[in-house]
């Protein structure tokens, strides 16, 4: 018999796949499903205590070129999702207290969040790094400006490299 032709029963379908495949009509009702499931406030797993907090108010977490993005700066790092936290301080007005209490970071990076916002006791220019409560700092501006192949947005980009691979030792 060719599995090309082997038909199974809707039933025995949807049970083979109970995890993996998800119906997802509204992009907020399934953001809303998540969260009721899982209560995860972020996204990622956080394996290696990397905190980020970015401020977007159309996306849950952050919108798909946003995170594109993040993920390549990240692979560059030699991290990926599953080692970070992202909070959209938009959706999520968190401190620093209560991510430090509930994700416990070993670094805490800042876009288009001020450390006013996150009720640090201090405040750093953008791409410098600040040592607090065993954790390093980072404040940079929105990942939107770091977009594209303009002249500015490689200069943000590149700011913000040469800040990670100090921060990450790559």
């Amino acid at each position: 018999m060719k599995l090309e032709k082997l038909h199974l029963p809707d039933l025995v379908l949807a049970e083979l796949y109970k995890d993996s495949l998800v119906d997802i009509t509204d992009e907020t009702q399934a953001a809303k499903g998540l969260s009721e499931k899982s209560n995860q406030w972020f996204l990622g797993e956080n394996k290696k205590k990397v905190t980020i907090v970015v401020n977007d108010e159309e996306a849950v977490y952050l919108r798909d070129e946003w995170l594109n993005f993040l993920s390549a700066i990240l692979s560059a790092c030699k991290l990926n999702l599953s080692h970070v936290a992202i909070v959209n301080y938009n959706k999520s007005a968190i401190s620093y207290k209560d991510v430090q209490e509930k994700l416990s970071p070993s670094f805490f990076i800042l876009f288009d969040v001020t450390a006013v916002a996150v009720k640090l006791p201090f405040t750093i220019p953008h791409y410098q790094m600040q040592q607090y409560n065993n954790c390093t700092f980072l404040l940079a501006p929105s990942l939107q400006l770091m977009l594209g192949e303009s002249k500015e947005a490689k200069l943000e980009k590149s700011k913000l490299w040469l800040s990670l691979k100090k921060m990450f030792n790559v």
